[in-house]
């Protein structure tokens, strides 16, 4: 897959252009679905399948503040790439691009910049100045400069549309599980393993620290059932995400812990994925420091029973 930064030209360079247009935030299953159906259509008329997005996202240009992040822009490249895309256009978004009308948007950039053959939207895209443009613009369009729309209706799992937006809700609940249907795979936060107070090791339960990218995504404060990633190799592990009440007497950025049972070995400065499989409980205080080595070593066990019962495909 090339990924490229500018549209103009890009007529020239491939043919046939199919094209998907959304910000893909997560690719959840709604989102595999349009992918997948694009880059089917492109190759039943052995054209070019093209996923045409922005960064930064919209709304941080136009309000200054956008939804957290569900995955990062490399990994979103990976999905498309896995899933047969051929062309990324990630599209620098600025105050000019905002100013665009629907109409513009379309005959300069999809009809100039593409010569586009088909189309795929979700259902709810908007697009243009002040988010005019609708699929139903994109259809009317469509009939005057000869190009196709396919409009992608909900993805529904348990009769519930899928969305970004359902998906943060469910991890600021720490329903990390039931994100997990939506998103298509567990939620998972990435980062280089720093050091800590190691405290932890001197608990007896020696943890990789993690810090919360800024403006990323992460589940409310508790105790998690994770699987960790690091060099290919695939652990089980628990963790702690918050503020370590028992030891901090006031509120700091949430850190993300993560003990790793049954290895041996040195983490730091590696950079690990840490999936998360279910919530275990609450982030507490404990009023003494036995207290909470007890309750770290039912942690552990209760983290054992579940992923011995979970599958996962990461």
């Amino acid at each position: 897959m090339k990924v490229l930064y500018d549209w103009k030209g890009i007529r020239n360079q491939f043919k046939d252009i199919v094209v998907a247009l959304g910000n893909f935030d997560g690719v959840h299953v709604g989102h595999q679905r349009l992918i997948s159906s694009l880059v089917t259509e492109a190759k039943n008329i052995n054209g070019t399948s093209v996923v045409f997005t922005f960064q930064p996202h919209p709304l941080q240009v136009l309000l200054g503040e956008a939804p957290m992040i569900l995955i990062s822009q490399q990994t979103k490249e990976d999905i498309f790439r896995e899933m047969g895309v051929d062309v990324l256009l990630l599209i620098p978004f600025t105050e000019k691009f905002a100013h665009l009308s629907p109409e513009k948007f379309i005959e300069k950039i999809l009809v100039d910049g593409l010569d586009v053959k088909s189309i795929f939207v979700g259902y709810n895209y908007t697009f243009g100045r002040n988010g005019s443009g609708t699929a139903k613009t994109l259809e009317n369009e469509g009939s005057r400069y000869g190009f196709k729309v396919n409009i992608i209706q909900p993805v529904a799992v348990t009769d519930i549309p899928v969305s970004s937006t359902l998906i943060r809700n469910l991890l600021n609940k720490g329903e990390v599980d039931e994100a997990a249907r939506y998103l298509g795979g567990n939620f998972f936060i990435e980062g280089q393993v720093r050091e800590g107070e190691k405290r932890g090791r001197q608990l007896g339960f020696p943890t990789a620290n993690i810090m919360i990218r800024e403006g990323f995504m992460a589940p409310a404060n508790g105790i998690y059932a994770v699987k960790v990633q690091s060099d290919g190799e695939i652990y089980s592990g628990v963790a702690n995400l918050g503020i370590k009440p028992t030891f901090c007497q006031k509120k700091t950025t949430p850190i993300l812990e993560v003990h790793l049972l049954d290895f041996k070995g040195d983490l730091y400065g590696k950079t690990i994925k840490v999936y998360f499989i279910k919530k275990i409980r609450e982030e507490k205080k404990f009023s003494s420091v036995d207290k909470l080595i007890v309750e770290i070593k039912s942690d552990v066990e209760k983290s054992r029973i579940i992923l011995s019962k979970a599958f996962t495909d990461n």
